[in-house]
């Protein structure tokens, strides 16, 4: 697959092909070369900005547009900018510089990409850390990236309180405290304070930020316990701005063609009513898909942000109806939500291009639904924190005519799908899929053992299985990784079974997913207790909530008096407990 696929059956097939090959031609927006990174052969795109500084800088351009939207807060790309500027350069002056590590630890507030800026500004990268995190799981989080600042809120230094004086001592952790009421640690300051600091500051220096820079960490649930961090580097973040550009382009442009052919593709004559450029943002800017997938694209075409205190549905579709945003950022859970909400019919929301969503796959059903409800298309997007965001997307009349799908693999990656005997797969046979190209990641961070397991020769092992049919577009249909994706959120097994096993009286556990009408997936779990002792499913849970995250605690908890079922590796059969147990009484 040399960046191309063959959609034959589609009823843009010939124009599909065209604006393809139109847009990746050499000397088109999209075309690409193979370049060596890291010692392997790597796609990148020609025309792609060496760093995601330069794509910050060009956003000055917009500096009288509505960027920052949070409650009645509203920022201008000119007010950021200075906000922005400011805090780098006290960044600098308390050590800061290329090469370093700045933590973010927060809501969704707006100094959350302001400070991301400022620190990409500088050539240190981001440590984003999850706001769900317990105490002890930011502590980690902070030894493992030794970052030189903290930036938090107040609920997140509250939380992190009891580990601050060993972290500042061992690592000489600065904090800057966002949105604090009261006192800070000895030596901590508040955002406004630091902002109010630059001025007597001297200009920032120039900074050489290569593609090869890391830009930011973002950690993932642990399979061995612990969360690792996925090391992104600028060439990587920009690459995945392009793939998304590129989806749209590819997307518009072969509908031109047909509409000018004479043809009619399905949801053509759809037509969104007048918006602004721009999202409604209801995922953490923690994750690649809130950052990377919404952040950076809204950014580079001077669109505004507009930042939810947490997810309510009633609150987003008044803003959408208020704000008049172009797309809507959430997990399909939030889209379902949203189409099902009691207030959608009273609300204007015409103004969507696209409702749809990353971080889990969307059902076939709702695909459709979205269809009726609104005068945009669907969408889709399949991707991992460790590839920047995206490896495929799926939108308009592709995605009403194979709703099953995620779409084509993006061009700078290419893809192969890996048998159990590690051959390549044929069309149509099942396999684990793996990808190699410029948005993928760097690595774990101090994790080589997990690095040489999971990248061979560039190639990228995404632990998803399943298949490309005749038109090159990808089906997955199962996980090769014990993983729960509940609402988003990555769960894996394995470190929730690490919380449980601390329970003094768990003799046996095995993890495993639910289904869930709301959230996809729920985390399960099958308990064997240790003979003479007692356990019930609350006191398990409050348990395991004061190991890990809230999100992350079993919802159905089943005890069982017989050993798990295991294989003849001395595994635990998770699949055949699954059958068995689901649609029985928990608890």
């Amino acid at each position: 697959m040399k960046g191309k696929i063959s959609v034959k059956e589609s009823p843009v097939d010939e124009h599909y092909q065209a604006a393809w090959d139109e847009l990746t031609v050499p000397g088109a927006p999209f075309a690409w070369s193979v370049n060596e990174v890291r010692g392997v052969p790597t796609r990148v795109y020609d025309a792609a900005p060496p760093n995601m500084a330069l794509v910050w800088a060009a956003s000055l351009a917009y500096a009288e547009n509505d960027y920052l939207i949070y409650g009645d807060e509203r920022m201008t790309y000119g007010e950021a900018h200075e906000a922005v500027d400011a805090l780098a350069a006290y960044l600098v002056s308390v050590g800061v510089g290329h090469g370093d590590r700045v933590a973010l630890s927060m809501r969704n507030y707006p100094e959350w990409a302001l400070a991301y800026w400022a620190t990409l500004k500088i050539g240190a990268a981001v440590v984003g850390m999850n706001a769900w995190w317990t105490a002890s799981e930011m502590e980690f989080g902070l030894s493992d990236s030794t970052p030189k600042v903290l930036i938090a809120d107040q609920e997140r230094l509250e939380r992190v309180h009891s580990e601050l004086e060993g972290l500042r001592e061992n690592n000489r952790l600065h904090i800057i405290g966002v949105r604090v009421e009261g006192d800070l640690p000895d030596d901590a300051i508040h955002w406004e304070n630091a902002i109010q600091k630059a001025v007597e500051l001297p200009p920032l220096p120039e900074i050489d930020i290569s593609p090869e820079d890391d830009v930011c960490i973002f950690y993932t649930s642990g399979t061995t316990g612990r969360p690792k961090g996925a090391v992104l580097t600028h060439r990587g973040a920009v690459s995945n701005l392009l793939n998304l550009g590129f989806w749209n382009a590819v997307t518009l442009t072969a509908g031109a063609k047909a509409v000018a052919a004479g043809e009619n593709p399905s949801g053509s004559d759809k037509q969104p009513g007048e918006s602004k450029p721009g999202s409604v943002l209801a995922v953490p800017l923690f994750h690649v898909t809130g950052c990377n997938c919404c952040l950076h694209p809204v950014t580079a075409q001077g669109g505004q942000l507009i930042l939810m205190y947490r997810w309510d549905a009633g609150v987003a579709l008044e803003l959408i109806e208020k704000e008049r945003p172009s797309t809507f950022t959430g997990v399909p859970t939030m889209a379902r939500e949203l189409i099902n909400h009691p207030d959608f019919e009273k609300r204007d929301t015409s103004s969507l291009s696209h409702l749809g969503g990353g971080g889990a796959a969307v059902q076939p059903d709702l695909v459709h639904k979205i269809e009726k409800k609104i005068e945009g298309r669907p969408s889709t997007g399949y991707g991992l924190t460790e590839v920047n965001g995206v490896i495929a997307m799926n939108s308009a009349h592709f995605f009403t005519a194979k709703p099953e799908s995620t779409g084509p693999v993006v061009p700078i990656l290419e893809s192969r799908i890996v048998g159990e005997d590690g051959k390549d797969q044929g069309v149509g046979q099942l396999g684990e899929l793996w990808v190699r190209g410029g948005n993928v990641f760097r690595g774990y961070l101090n994790r080589p053992e997990a690095n040489e397991e999971i990248l061979t020769d560039g190639w990228f092992h995404t632990g998803d299985i399943g298949y490309l049919d005749e038109d090159g577009f990808l089906f997955l249909v199962d996980r090769a990784k014990d993983m729960v994706l509940r609402g988003g959120e990555n769960v894996y097994s394995a470190e929730v079974e690490a919380a449980i096993y601390e329970h003094p009286s768990v003799a046996e556990a095995a993890v495993f997913a639910v289904p869930d009408e709301r959230l996809g997936e729920a985390v399960g779990v099958a308990i064997v207790r240790l003979p003479g002792t007692e356990l019930t499913a609350k006191e398990l849970q409050d348990h395991v909530r004061t190991l890990i995250a809230s999100f992350k605690v079993p919802e159905h908890i089943w005890f069982r008096e017989e050993a798990l079922p295991r294989n003849a590796n001395g595994k635990f059969l998770k699949r055949e407990l699954r059958e068995t147990l689901i649609g029985t009484p928990t608890g």
